[in-house]
């Protein structure tokens, strides 16, 4: 079936029902962090961070001491696998490379009291498997995560040197999706890395199996496929960012059937000192 016969179809997902019985709840956050790990989703923004670091632009000497902590903000980070995962692969990628960065802060941020309560367990659950040591020489002196609770479309994205965000693009019509753009790309004094799904044949099918096959969630079941159907095509997001202002961004296809999108301040565009969403 040719991509073009899926008809977008935005609804919301049961998820995102406040009313949701807290056990379903965590079911399905624990059923994304396997799809997400299979995904390699994590690893994927790692590596558009990376890139950033390394890039020759003269952004990142323009808007940043590379000697400062870097940090990146997640935001929608639901139960904190995504951001938890990517932080732990953001230290051993920047402790390989010299440009100087020694600590990492991620910021977690999600709407949701009861995913952010999963995602603070989830930091417990890493540093019980993983207790502290002193690093290796050479390796990145700290890494530390925290989450809080915030409304994304209403407070903003706070300053930050990279943000990020994974799966929530397909949540928003794109006058939302374009007013959190910007306000992610007024944040960032780096740059922003967001990875979604794409509205593709494959990618349905992709969710209907995935789901079934990994998840025994009711909710994952669901609100997968009808993830699918409310992303967009590649076409869809080159048009939501240009209308956004960041023609630069590049879009990258990757496994399985998402995008990644990278946008990288210049040297002329200034970082914001406040982050609000535009009007």
């Amino acid at each position: 079936m040719p991509a073009w016969l899926i008809t977008q179809s935005r609804q919301s997902e049961l998820m995102d029902d406040p009313a949701l019985p807290a056990a379903e709840h965590m079911h399905a956050l624990d059923a994304l962090a396997r799809i997400n790990a299979l995904s390699l989703t994590s690893l994927h923004i790692a590596r558009a961070i990376t890139r950033m670091l390394a890039t020759d632009s003269m952004a990142l000497q323009a808007h940043r001491d590379p000697g400062q902590p870097l940090h990146v903000v997640d935001v929608a980070c639901g139960g904190g696998d995504v951001t938890v995962s990517l932080a732990l692969s953001l230290r051993r990628r920047l402790a390989q490379g010299t440009n100087g960065t020694r600590t990492i802060d991620v910021t977690g941020l999600d709407i949701s009291p009861r995913a952010v309560d999963r995602a603070r367990q989830r930091v417990c659950q890493q540093a019980a498997r993983r207790p502290c040591s002193p690093p290796p020489a050479g390796q990145a002196d700290m890494c530390t995560v925290s989450f809080a609770v915030s409304d994304i479309l209403s407070d903003g994205c706070p300053s930050c040197d990279v943000a990020t965000c994974s799966l929530f693009l397909h949540h928003l019509d794109d006058d939302d999706a374009i007013r959190l753009l910007i306000s992610l790309s007024h944040a960032a004094r780096i740059g922003i890395v967001v990875s979604d799904l794409l509205r593709t044949a494959a990618g349905l099918v992709l969710a209907v199996v995935g789901t079934a096959v990994l998840s025994g969630s009711r909710v994952a079941r669901v609100d997968g496929p009808a993830s699918v159907r409310a992303a967009r095509t590649r076409v869809e997001y080159r048009e939501l960012f240009d209308r956004a202002g960041l023609h630069e961004a590049t879009i990258h296809l990757v496994w399985p059937e998402r995008v990644l999108i990278s946008w990288i301040r210049s040297a002329e565009r200034p970082a914001h000192q406040k982050s609000g969403l535009a009007p």
